[in-house]
């Protein structure tokens, strides 16, 4: 059974379609990332996702559908969002308290050995903490539950590389176990593409790209070609074209790398370069 399905998901506001027929099929045990340009859809998607919203066309969670079954489904996922949303006034161990006596499935002793690992005081009130702290915070109490779905919306918007990084990290090495599903959208694609197993690129609301990081790997790959050798790569019919350091790179769908081997240098491509030759195709 797959932990989210969607066929023909749709959500206008106004007259504006802000999910336009989306489809989405994200097995159990994966780490996706939604990716789009602001507007894309992909906040609509997530509230969808969490039964905030209603919606037109089909969409299971868990098995369950999200907009008549919430209550039930909130059970089983967590979600962190791109603002902090733990009340200012409150103290971290009081944070610990609150969801001890709320949720079931929050185990306190693995916030408390994970909050160890920082430099958080537990008497500290909330407001007082960093932006750092507090997306640690937040990771803490996410990471004791045992949930079966992550949602994470732009969950370290604001903060330095060196926190980025270490809440990724964290998040790979004590949290996911193959077993729980993580969705996340960021504008940072750089930083979460050697976690995702698959990969979502959405434009106003729907699918450009939906593939597995395997099936990327194998689809594009991008060519670093010598001035000499540029003709004879552009016959080969790029998707897109970039200069730099003195050689110009293409980016290639489905063209074999041993047909590329030749010209130059033949690399995986980067997800933020695919994004940006993908979404300039289709503002043409």
């Amino acid at each position: 059974m797959a932990c989210i399905e969607a066929r023909g998901l749709r959500k206008s506001f106004g007259g504006t379609a802000a999910l336009d027929g989306l489809d989405l099929e994200v097995e159990q045990g994966r780490i996706l990332g939604l990716i789009g340009p602001n507007g894309a859809g992909k906040s609509t998607a997530l509230q969808a996702i969490l039964g905030l919203i209603p919606h037109q066309g089909d969409l299971s969670v868990l098995g369950l559908d999200p907009w008549k079954q919430r209550d039930r489904l909130m059970q089983e996922v967590c979600f962190i969002a791109d603002v902090a949303v733990l009340p200012r006034w409150m103290k971290v161990s009081q944070s610990l308290d609150y969801m001890e006596g709320v949720h079931p499935r929050f185990d306190r002793q693995r916030a408390e050995t994970f909050l160890d690992r920082t430099a958080i005081p537990r008497k500290a009130r909330i407001r007082t903490l960093s932006k750092g702290m507090t997306a640690q915070l937040h990771l803490a109490l996410v990471m004791a539950v045992d949930a079966k779905l992550l949602v994470l919306d732009e969950p370290t918007l604001g903060l330095d590389i060196l926190f980025r990084k270490q809440f990724y990290d964290t998040l790979l090495n004590d949290y996911f176990d193959h077993q729980r599903t993580i969705l996340v959208t960021t504008h940072q694609v750089e930083e979460i593409e050697h976690i995702l197993t698959d990969v979502i690129f959405l434009e106003r609301g729907r699918a450009v790209l939906s593939a597995t990081m395997e099936e990327v790997e194998n689809r594009y790959a991008e060519l670093l070609v010598k001035p000499d050798d540029l003709s004879a790569a552009r016959a080969l019919g790029p998707i897109s074209e970039r200069q730099g350091l003195g050689r110009t790179a293409l980016l290639f769908d489905g063209v074999e790398r041993e047909r590329l081997a030749p010209l130059g240098e033949v690399r995986t491509a980067g997800l933020a370069d695919l994004f940006v030759a993908l979404m300039g195709k289709q503002a043409l």
